[in-house]
């Protein structure tokens, strides 16, 4: 065993029976049922890899909390655009972690200087209906901007 002196990188941890019951926490069935079984169908074994390292090992990390993560989620799927999908999810997250639908509505908000009011507003779009059907108030709107 040598002395661990701060410079030398610290392994990855990886806990595949605590990443599948964070997600079960984090994602409701339906979302799961939805994610899960087609990417084992296209590319097998992908999902668990996912599942493992990202929920079973970077989630399992200290220093954020949840709710922050799925601020740091929300703000980096809107960044990127094109990933509707994921958003809608992370959104529901959020609401799962403790945020809000005022809180979840100004990550958004607050993005436009940093992201473009084109990507703060197509993180709306997708937040207002994800909310809806979560059945909380969001005073989004779809007009355009």
């Amino acid at each position: 065993m040598t002395e661990d002196t701060g410079t030398e990188p610290r392994g990855a941890a990886f806990d595949r029976a605590a990443g599948y019951r964070l997600l079960e926490e984090l994602q409701d069935e339906r979302t799961r049922e939805a994610t899960l079984p087609a990417l084992e169908a296209v590319a097998p074994g992908f999902a668990d890899w996912i599942v493992t390292s990202l929920f079973g090992g970077t989630y399992q990390r200290g220093g954020l909390s949840l709710r922050d993560r799925q601020i740091a989620n929300l703000a980096a799927l809107a960044a990127m655009g094109g990933v509707e999908p994921q958003l809608a999810g992370h959104v529901t997250t959020g609401l799962r972690v403790g945020l809000t639908a005022e809180e979840i509505t100004e990550v958004f908000v607050h993005l436009a200087p940093y992201i473009g009011v084109p990507r703060a507003v197509a993180g709306l779009r997708v937040a207002a209906p994800a909310l809806a059907a979560a059945g909380t108030a969001s005073h989004t709107t779809g007009g355009a901007a």
